[in-house]
């Protein structure tokens, strides 16, 4: 469960984003008219998939050196 906590985060606020996006209101409304949303929406996707990505990372190396500080005790 501990490897999948990130993971677990990262799905929760994309589905609070989500929901919020779905709210009325004029920036909402022009970005919609213009076709401008799909451009704001693949910047958060990708903004977020670089922090899941660097969080993975993260937790890999740190995890690494857990391991190795464990070996050596």
């Amino acid at each position: 469960m501990k490897k999948y906590t990130p993971f677990l985060t990262i799905l929760s606020l994309l589905l609070f984003s989500s929901s919020s996006l779905q709210a009325e209101s004029p920036a909402i409304d022009f970005l919609r008219s213009t076709g401008k949303i799909y451009s704001v929406i693949a910047v958060i996707v990708v903004i977020i998939l670089g922090i899941a990505f660097f969080l993975y990372r993260i937790d890999n190396k740190l995890t690494k050196l857990e391991n190795k500080i464990n070996n050596e005790q």
